[in-house]
């Protein structure tokens, strides 16, 4: 990843959403290592970083990290940052003609006057329908 891209990739919080503050930073890394945002070898935000953006308590950033870091997902550099050690599910899996079908889903649901959570929780029901009884879950 170019150091740009890597600069590009933010934690959001959803203060509202109910989900502890370092399962959403540990969410968003695992979802963005599935989607090849981050990739091995890439740099996590500093827990200074993420405290400027999310104004949230450096401790919470630091506990999200060591879990991953439990996972083998990143690994700890003292004096250098947070790196990723490996991604998730399949290469690619975030492109081509099934993320294209999905976006333009997306796109008519927002037209026909659904809200973000509304998208949200439809995609969730129907992914926990077609999963149902699988093994996998």
């Amino acid at each position: 990843m170019t150091d740009a891209r890597a600069d590009a990739f933010e934690f959001r919080i959803d203060r509202r959403s109910g989900v502890a503050t370092y399962l959403q930073i540990v969410q968003q890394a695992k979802q963005a290592l599935r989607l090849g945002v981050l990739e091995p070898g890439d740099r996590l935000p500093t827990a200074r970083e993420v405290v400027e953006v999310t104004a949230i308590n450096p401790n919470t950033v630091l506990k999200a990290y060591r879990e991953l870091e439990r996972e083998g997902l990143v690994e700890a550099r003292r004096g250098l940052g947070t790196f990723v050690r490996r991604t998730l599910g399949a290469a690619g899996a975030g492109e081509g003609p099934l993320r294209a079908e999905l976006a333009d889903w997306a796109r008519r649901a927002r037209a026909a006057g659904l809200e973000r959570d509304d998208i949200g929780a439809l995609f969730s029901a129907v992914l926990d329908s077609t999963f149902e009884g699988d093994a996998h879950e």
